[in-house]
């Protein structure tokens, strides 16, 4: 399959999410009721609600999006090149009504998304966040009904687990087996509830959040036994 797939036609991303609150007590009484719900199934070890509040981020209906980042491969006079794009700040709505402006573009509309355990995190969170942000699903997003190889999604998880649908394998140790230069040189994704809401650093995190986009495109390459991305080939938009 990657065989037949131009790199060309990929539009590699990543999301960084947070808890919709900066505290576990901060929350609306309702949702912290429901919050509470769902801690007792979280809680392995005697765990209190506001103790796993930390984890609210990966749920997008306690959830919400700071950063998203997307890449692309482009040519310039026969050299490969790769371009970073993010969309992040404060206001969700704002950054996904931008994304799916990108989603909905005319040079989009036939890429394939790729992204690192996409199909069960990056795609339906956004997907998620986008219709409690009244937002219209871009086509891209939009699968309900469709039959499996209409979906335009890559997973870069999927195909390493070459069927075994029970094993995970994080970006970060597929980019040390591969020899690609590791993403998590300064922050991993446990740490983006503090970095967001008690440092205050966006930048931070788009930083963090690209160097997942250019580790993804370096995976499928390492796939594709192509060689790997050099610094000075990447492109960061303003």
């Amino acid at each position: 399959m990657l065989e037949e797939i131009k790199l060309s036609q990929l539009l590699f991303l990543d999301v960084e999410t947070v808890p919709s609150y900066p505290e576990y007590n901060q929350q609306p009484e309702i949702l912290r009721t429901l919050w509470d719900k769902k801690a007792q199934q979280l809680a392995r070890n005697g765990e209190t609600s506001d103790e796993l509040y930390n984890r609210a981020g990966i749920y997008a209906e306690f959830g919400k999006i700071v950063c998203i980042s997307v890449g692309f491969f482009f040519t310039v006079k026969g050299k490969r090149q790769f371009k970073l794009k993010s969309f992040y700040g404060e206001n969700e709505h704002q950054l996904l009504l931008e994304f799916a402006k990108l989603l909905n573009s005319s040079s989009n509309a036939n890429k394939l998304l790729c992204a690192h355990n996409g199909k069960e995190f990056d795609f339906p969170f956004i997907a998620r966040r986008m219709l409690v942000n009244k937002i219209k699903l871009p086509k891209l997003l939009n699968i309900a009904g469709k039959k499996p190889w209409e979906v335009k999604h890559l997973d870069t998880l999927e195909l390493w687990k070459f069927g075994d649908y029970k094993h995970y394998t994080s970006l970060n140790l597929l980019a040390t087996i591969f020899d690609i230069p590791s993403p998590k040189d300064d922050i991993d994704g446990s740490m983006i509830h503090t970095v967001y809401w008690k440092e205050k650093d966006l930048e931070r995190i788009k930083k963090y959040c690209e160097k997942d986009v250019v580790t993804i495109a370096q995976l499928i390459l390492s796939y594709k036994g192509e060689p790997l991305l050099n610094e000075e080939n990447i492109v960061i938009a303003e």
